[in-house]
């Protein structure tokens, strides 16, 4: 029970796993969900970033578990969920954030390996995740799985074909996964990001000056990686307790047009 001064989070006593943890939206995310009461396992390929996300999160008096892993191999899927459920009992919340950008270049000029790598982590990445977090969530009654599609999982991507391909596969799994688990207490939803403040994004300016204003949204600015973390663990919580199949554009207004 809590005392009358003790404010209720909506995760309380809640386990979250949040992959590419390290920076960006994931990290924002890891946070965020430990904000909200979660116990957090952080993983990402990069070991050193996803250590700093998890001494920020203890910074702030909330528990989390460093589980580095790279979300294309199945069996440091399968380690990264066991671990979770080793430390912290269960797994109630997952946000399945790990994620690369391709090379850009026109479909008759791309490169193969790109293509397989960017498949293998923004897509089979996912899958991987979900297979492993479903099984485990089907043992301990439920919960709810946040995966990272894109803007480009919804519209073209010239010159990023295969990262178009791989977001609008991710929202083929999400919108899957919630049917043929809908009946067991879990929920399975998307976000599709638009124009987001991240490495990705600054790496994407750099190599081209002119594509962020030219891809600016309605709204005019970009977003901030918390605001879609916000969003992320609004959709795992009870507050969207209907919420399950959807890939929901966190764009500033871009698809609407």
């Amino acid at each position: 029970m809590h005392s009358m001064g003790e404010p209720v989070t909506p995760l309380h006593g809640k386990v979250a796993l949040v992959t590419g943890a390290g920076s960006g939206i994931g990290r924002e995310s890891a946070l965020a969900f430990a904000r909200a009461g979660a116990r957090v396992t952080v993983s990402d390929i990069n070991a050193q970033s996803a250590a700093e996300t998890v001494d920020l999160i203890l910074a702030e008096g909330a528990q989390a578990y460093c589980v580095p892993a790279d979300v294309s191999r199945a069996a440091a899927v399968a380690e990264l969920v066991a671990k979770t459920v080793e430390r912290f009992g269960r797994l109630d919340c997952a946000h399945n954030n790990a994620g690369i950008e391709s090379a850009l270049a026109p479909m008759a000029e791309s490169d193969e390996a790109d293509f397989d790598r960017t498949v293998a982590v923004n897509l089979k990445g996912v899958w991987l995740c979900l297979r492993a977090e479903i099984a485990q969530m089907l043992k301990n009654g439920g919960g709810a799985i946040v995966n990272t599609a894109s803007v480009g999982g919804l519209v073209a991507v010239p010159s990023g074909g295969a990262y178009a391909a791989a977001k609008h596969g991710v929202i083929g799994l999400t919108r899957t996964a919630a049917i043929e688990y809908a009946q067991q207490n879990i929920r399975v939803n998307a976000i599709c990001p638009g124009l987001t403040r991240t490495g990705m994004t600054d790496r994407l300016a750099r190599a081209n000056p002119q594509v962020l204003s030219a891809i600016m949204p309605p709204m005019g600015r970009m977003a901030e990686p918390g605001e879609i973390a916000q969003a992320v663990v609004f959709m795992c919580s009870d507050g969207a307790a209907y919420l399950t199949g959807q890939a929901v554009a966190l764009d500033g207004g871009a698809t609407a047009i």
